[in-house]
């Protein structure tokens, strides 16, 4: 019964349209040919259609359509994408972002950590977190403080000497150029994003290669920064806020009543 329904569908869309756009169509003659099956009709039908011949072939016309967007990813002009992330970034003069952060050493992962991050043109940030409550670093552009409010310490250290991973951070917000800083890259999709790795120019930085998978929007939706040592850290970001207002004395550090201070050098 469906075939014979099928069968009835076509046999009146090619009378239609034969109707609309023939007027020979109007004679008998060209009526009753209409009613036959298979029509015999000027323009090619095969002879052999059925439903299920097209219904058999789905599974391979889905499987090309999946492959398209692949193919079109593969043919992603990495300098391109890497522009759009510079200009993205070097546009901005404030940024706020919340961040997760893994970190793990010798394959030994520690406990993770999350809060929000505001940076400031130039080279001006502040981690504030909220796991665990009240861990806090700050870099004024030259000094960086971390406070560690379990052991009650403040330790400060110059930016450019810094050995702490959050350092690369503070390229987003200078003059980030990818050509500058890395080498060696890479691209690959995933899923929609791209996930774009890079080693770092000089063997004198506290980190060896950087890893960022970017939207095609060119925002930053994870960093994954290497170091010498073969740790591994890792920041999820998500709520992304391009200049927004922020006050300057976000990033001028005050020691806590009480806190010890080791300062570098000593």
């Amino acid at each position: 019964m469906r075939l014979v329904y099928i069968r009835s569908r076509v046999r009146n869309q090619i009378l239609a349209s034969l109707t609309c756009n023939d007027k020979r169509v109007e004679s008998e003659s060209w009526r009753h040919r209409a009613q036959r099956w298979p029509p015999q009709l000027p323009f090619h039908i095969p002879p052999n259609f059925r439903v299920y011949n097209n219904v058999k072939h789905l599974p391979l016309w889905v499987s090309l359509a999946c492959l398209l967007p692949l193919q079109a990813a593969g043919t992603v002009d990495v300098p391109a994408l890497l522009k759009g992330v510079e200009q993205r970034y070097n546009r901005a003069k404030t940024l706020q972002v919340q961040f997760i952060e893994a970190y793990s050493i010798e394959g030994q992962p520690r406990k993770s950590e999350s809060g929000e991050l505001t940076l400031r043109k130039p080279g001006r940030m502040r981690w504030d977190y909220t796991q665990p409550a009240g861990k806090l670093f700050v870099s004024d552009g030259k000094d960086v403080y971390l406070y560690t409010p379990s052991a009650h310490r403040v330790e400060k250290t110059k930016l450019k000497a810094s050995e702490d991973m959050h350092a690369p951070m503070a390229f987003l917000l200078g003059k980030l150029d990818f050509a500058k800083e890395f080498r060696d890259f890479s691209l690959k999709p995933d899923g929609a994003n791209y996930v774009v790795t890079a080693k770092a120019k000089s063997d004198r930085l506290p980190y060896e290669t950087v890893e960022m998978l970017v939207t095609p929007d060119d925002e930053i939706l994870r960093l994954v920064v290497t170091g010498q040592d073969q740790s591994v850290l890792t920041f999820q970001f998500s709520g992304e806020k391009l200049n927004p207002p922020v006050n300057d004395a976000l990033f001028k550090f005050q020691i806590p009543a009480g806190a010890s201070l080791v300062a570098e050098g000593n």
